[in-house]
């Protein structure tokens, strides 16, 4: 019986073992993908992977405000995403967005507004200030988990799991849509390169650290009774 019990306990066990390595994910497989503007490494660029993406759940991101300006400049999110834009500066903001996946509007303010920005729609959503009108910055919701931004190498490596994908790299000075490619991921790491054609920079429209100093204060004149 002592036999016979130790069997059944190994059958059990060897059952649950099978069953844990039919639930555990398919080993990842992993794309490297370099970025430039044909010439030199391009950073801020989103490089999203869509097609059979694992489950995961949205988080919570910050959009800082740092000496008049978004920190960082590009906030690559999840769909369903809270974000929070703490004021850092000395200065009040008012920030607010147009765009159609999230339009929004935080009225002036200092700190941290008491409750973050839900981004539920994939899309770009520009970003501004009422009061400093060179403040703009891009917030780009994807409805994948498989996403990274370059850095100053221009360089993001993603692990997904092995399948066909659509290949996305956008950027905020592309003059359409994205870059796209089709690619296939498999046992072996996987290496693409993305050359985009920008448009030109956009114009520098920050004033002098006086002339701001000027407008801020005139801005606290006009709102003292």
């Amino acid at each position: 019986m002592a036999a016979r019990g130790s069997r059944e306990r190994g059958g059990v066990l060897a059952l649950a073992f099978a069953g844990l390595l039919a639930l555990a994910p398919a080993t990842a497989a992993e794309l490297v993908v370099q970025v430039d503007d044909g010439s030199a490494p391009l950073a801020d660029a989103v490089v999203s992977l869509h097609g059979p993406s694992p489950s995961s759940s949205p988080g919570r991101a910050v959009m800082d405000q740092r000496n008049t300006a978004f920190v960082p400049g590009v906030l690559t999110v999840q769909a369903g995403t809270a974000v929070s834009f703490p004021n850092s500066d000395t200065v009040r903001h008012q920030v607010y967005s147009f765009s159609a996946p999230r339009p929004f509007e935080l009225p002036l303010y200092s700190g941290t507004p008491p409750e973050p920005i839900v981004f539920d729609k994939p899309g770009v959503v520009v970003v501004g200030c009422n009061i400093h009108d060179w403040m703009i910055g891009h917030i780009v919701v994807l409805d994948t988990p498989l996403f990274g931004k370059s850095g100053a190498d221009g360089r993001v490596s993603l692990a997904a799991p092995a399948g066909e994908y659509t290949l996305r790299v956008w950027h905020p000075r592309l003059p359409s849509g994205p870059w796209e490619q089709a690619v296939t991921l498999g046992e072996s790491p996987v290496a693409r390169r993305a050359s985009l054609a920008l448009g030109p920079p956009p114009p520098e429209r920050r004033g002098s650290d006086r002339l701001r100093a000027l407008q801020e204060r005139l801005r606290k004149l006009k709102q003292e009774p």
